[in-house]
């Protein structure tokens, strides 16, 4: 049940850097790497129609190449370990990595390819990508944010990118059909990404 995926990502990114930061930003397509300090992955599930449930997977990895000039992304890909899923209740999270879900032994990484990408204002756009789930790929669309571009103002001071990007996905297309019926366990999973990117210079 992820988002991603990602995701990626998830997950692409910087799809309108053109008025953010773009004294800063190289020219030239620059590669970026998804910064694990500042990732999260999360979902929104209805229980029983009281409440959503939120998860988590804790442990991603991933990467893309931006062109600011251009205003164009490519080679997207986002992989999320699917057993580090995390919803704070440790029988759910192991009912999570069953059969009855995610298949976590089966399918040790949940992964997202971007496909394409379009920009949709100055600072919004759309990633196009294929989520994989449990060996099912679908094709999904990330609603990208870029809400900041620069240089760090401590540290290294290195140049990074920080997103927020939405989608929602059916876990009963990817195989994951356990309490759909009645409406025990929702069917539609709400994927919540915001993360940092990371140029890698040189």
């Amino acid at each position: 049940m992820i988002r991603t995926l990602a995701l990626s990502t998830l997950i692409a990114t910087g799809l309108c850097l053109s008025s953010v930061g773009a004294g800063t930003a190289k020219a030239e397509p620059a590669s970026y790497k998804l910064d694990p300090s500042h990732l999260t992955i999360a979902f929104l599930v209805r229980h029983l129609g009281y409440a959503d449930t939120l998860g988590q997977f804790l442990e991603a990895n991933g990467s893309f190449v931006y062109d600011d000039e251009a205003r164009t992304v490519e080679n997207i890909l986002v992989e999320i370990d699917t057993a580090s899923v995390f919803s704070n209740h440790e029988a759910r999270d192991n009912h999570l990595r069953s059969n009855d879900f995610l298949a976590a032994d089966e399918n040790p990484v949940i992964r997202f390819v971007g496909t394409g990408a379009e920009p949709t204002g100055e600072t919004t756009g759309r990633i196009m990508g294929d989520l994989t789930i449990r060996g099912v790929t679908k094709p999904v669309v990330l609603e990208v944010t870029l809400n900041k571009a620069g240089n760090y103002p401590w540290g290294d001071k290195h140049y990074a990118l920080g997103l927020s990007a939405r989608t929602t996905i059916k876990r009963s297309e990817f195989g994951m059909m356990y309490a759909v019926e009645g409406g025990i366990v929702g069917d539609e999973v709400d994927i919540i990404l915001e993360f940092e990117a990371i140029r890698q210079d040189g």
